[in-house]
């Protein structure tokens, strides 16, 4: 019996991270960084300051995908 194939991880997409930069939950989200960014400043999507940089919290995208969906069922 054949075992069941998994797909290797791309190597921007490091388990192991904590903060992401905009353009990788961008891309988690298979959204453009333009409208990443529109929802950092909606208060949508959660980031950090960090220095002078920005970033998302690894969990952040899902959360976000989350209370998309629960808005989605309550209507």
């Amino acid at each position: 019996m054949d075992e069941p194939t998994t797909l290797p991880l791309a190597p921007t997409e490091d388990p192991t991270l904590v903060l992401l930069k905009v353009e990788e939950a961008a891309r988690r989200l298979r959204i453009g960084r333009t409208t990443c960014y529109a929802l950092i400043r909606s208060g949508e999507l959660e980031s950090v300051p960090v220095g002078r940089l920005r970033r998302v919290p690894a969990d952040a995208p899902a959360a976000y995908v989350a209370r998309l969906r629960a808005a989605r069922r309550a209507a």
